[in-house]
């Protein structure tokens, strides 16, 4: 955690840019946690988390009206829609991520796809480029997001991949907080739905710009 007086020193900001860009839901509420010290009541936020939104938001905002900055950083889908093969030609997937997608959703060919299934498949991208899942762990993901993605109703979740004794499990968490595992289980591998969805949506130029 790190202090509003040291976030503020740190980041070069003011109190007045903070509490805007917080008004303008560019940074979450919960990211604000009062806490009691020796002077008194003060707040606190995630440390690596607030200064990378700050300097996104510093990078972003000449280009990108404060506006149209909330609705990258939304969890909720953006209004786009597009043919998952653009998103192999502008290198943002793999073939292999969008033919497994495929396999799973068997959208007609050459469908225009909303901005979720393009999450999907740029979130299944994400974890077999890194070499964290194998085919049938994506298939898995690709279920249970199809499943559970709409659940989240605007949290941000988390994407799990755990395992014990060579069997797998992927799990879609609501919060990353208070998990437990039995004796054994493995965390291989976690992804947040919503930093996955802010990325897809700059890479696909939300707000008519693209950044890359």
């Amino acid at each position: 955690m790190i202090s509003k007086k040291d976030l503020l020193e740190l980041a070069g900001i003011s109190y007045g840019q903070l509490y805007r860009w917080k008004r303008k839901n560019l940074i979450p509420e919960e990211w604000f946690v009062r806490k009691s010290t020796f002077t008194g009541q003060e707040t606190f936020f995630p440390r690596e988390k607030i200064l990378q939104r700050i300097g996104k938001i510093m990078n972003m905002k000449e280009d990108l009206s404060l506006d149209e900055l909330a609705d990258v950083f939304s969890p909720d889908p953006a209004p786009m829609q597009m043919d998952g093969w653009e998103l192999v030609r502008r290198g943002i997937v793999s073939k292999e991520a969008l033919a497994l997608f495929e396999e799973v959703f068997a959208p007609t060919s050459g469908a225009v796809l909303p901005f979720e299934q393009l999450l999907f498949i740029y979130l299944l991208h994400g974890f077999l480029d890194r070499g964290d899942m194998v085919l049938d762990e994506g298939k898995q993901l690709l279920r249970i997001l199809q499943n559970h993605y709409r659940e989240l109703g605007g949290i941000s979740g988390e994407v799990l991949l755990v395992r014990k004794l060579g069997v797998s499990m992927v799990m879609l968490a609501a919060s990353r907080e208070s998990l437990w595992f039995e004796e054994g289980v493995r965390l291989v591998a976690r992804g947040s739905v919503a930093v996955n969805s802010e990325e897809l949506k700059i890479k696909l130029g939300a707000g008519g710009k693209t950044y890359e």
